[in-house]
């Protein structure tokens, strides 16, 4: 259901408390569903009560939140949980290049979610049952190279260092894509299921064919709190325990992966601090380990001035240095220039936002955009002046195996 300025009508909007639903994701229905879950606990959604593709553009933010002020401000809100995520909810992906089509903005008909021990449902107008069928394997999974072969994208690593060592601009973030097509079409549940018992500390995502699991919290909205959580540096798990603590001990030393850690630190900074009347950032980063790679972290709090909504917060901070590079304005033509590839919502913004500009948005890494039997899988990395092309790739080929994982188990 596609709704455009000035043509909604007012949606009918109930939120009760409910028992312990249990597993969010087995509620889930085969079509199209929602979701945004870490550690068991999330949102998980289905049905269409309204949808918009937000056109591309500088404006695009603004005129998403034009529209959800709309559709989620003139709702008839029955709402006995109150509390961020209760009432009505839109999951949204947008974009990573602002002038690329595909960002689009949901609100579900149905909505289950656990949250610090509460559980509730909404439901947006009529409820109505959602198709329900037991989850199929996709079967053997083949693989295809995309827009550019592993030696086509060392070339444009090594073409990227020269230019940033030039003097050009000082970092950038490359990506990869890399097809893969299954027997069966790809149930997005199973893809789920997987992602969030591998990667419980990653949040799992599903939103319009976009479906992933993210390490990296752009913003939680929270009243006037937000947090963020930085992740620039990278390397991969050790072969053994002693190894694993060899390459975390590496990574923390290496120049290259704090000097790009540093950027990523400093851009958020700079694009938050207009925003709030407080902001934290810690002096050292930590190191967060995950199943497959290990990264560099930093934990940001703050507190906003004004009644800046998530959303405003993700149209201040996107494209972060982690994603993007720096100074931004360049990496991004670079980006346009050596990629040869239309990013589509990878390492675009992706979450929620509910009623009240409470929300949580992370950064779609390790994703893949799923139609029918294919997916489309993506991964990159920094690129500084002293990176190694052959290292980049490896670093790139650990990232594939989150979704790779998801698709075979």
């Amino acid at each position: 259901m596609s709704v455009a300025l000035g043509t909604t009508r007012p949606l009918p909007v109930r939120t009760t408390p409910v028992g312990d639903p249990g597993d969010l994701l087995a509620s889930l229905p085969k079509t199209a569903p929602f979701a945004w879950i870490r550690h068991g606990e999330g949102l998980v959604g289905w049905g269409e009560a309204a949808r918009v593709e937000v056109p591309p553009g500088p404006r695009r933010f603004a005129w998403a939140r034009e529209w959800l002020a709309e559709v989620l401000g003139d709702a008839h809100i029955d709402d006995a949980v109150k509390t961020p995520g209760s009432g009505p909810v839109a999951f949204g992906t947008f974009t990573f290049d602002e002038n690329a089509p595909g960002s689009t903005l949901i609100v579900p008909r149905t909505i289950l979610a656990r949250r610090d021990g509460r559980a509730w449902l909404t439901t947006v107008g009529e409820p109505r049952l959602a198709p329900f069928a037991p989850i199929r394997t996709p079967g053997r999974i083949t693989y295809s190279d995309g827009s550019l072969t592993a030696p086509e994208w060392e070339h444009i690593v090594a073409r990227a260092s020269r230019r940033i060592r030039a003097g050009e601009l000082e970092k950038v973030v490359l990506a990869r894509d890399l097809l893969a097509t299954a027997e069966r079409p790809i149930d997005v549940r199973l893809l789920l299921a997987r992602l969030s018992r591998r990667y419980p500390e990653c949040y799992a995502f599903s939103v319009a064919g976009l479906v992933g699991a993210t390490p990296e919290l752009l913003v939680r909205r929270t009243g006037k709190h937000i947090e963020s959580l930085v992740l620039a540096g990278t390397t991969p798990r050790g072969t053994s325990a002693a190894d694993d603590v060899a390459r975390g001990a590496a990574l923390f030393a290496s120049e290259k992966d704090r000097h790009e850690h540093e950027c990523a630190i400093a851009s958020v900074r700079q694009t938050l601090a207009p925003l709030c009347a407080s902001l934290h950032t810690p002096d050292e980063p930590e190191l967060l380990v995950l199943p497959n790679v290990q990264h560099l972290a930093s934990h940001v709090t703050g507190r906003l001035a004004d009644g800046a909504s998530v959303l405003d917060v993700v149209a201040a901070m996107h494209p972060t240095a982690a994603v993007g590079g720096t100074p931004t304005g360049r990496a991004i033509e670079v980006i346009r220039e050596l990629e040869g590839m239309d990013r589509a919502g990878y390492a675009g913004p992706v979450g929620w936002i509910d009623a009240h500009g409470d929300g949580e948005w992370g950064i779609a890494l390790r994703s893949a955009v799923v139609e029918g039997r294919r997916a489309r899988l993506f991964a990159g990395g920094g690129i500084m002046g002293n990176s190694d092309p052959a290292s980049e790739l490896a670093e790139a080929q650990a990232k594939f195996r989150v979704m790779q994982y998801a698709l075979e188990g």
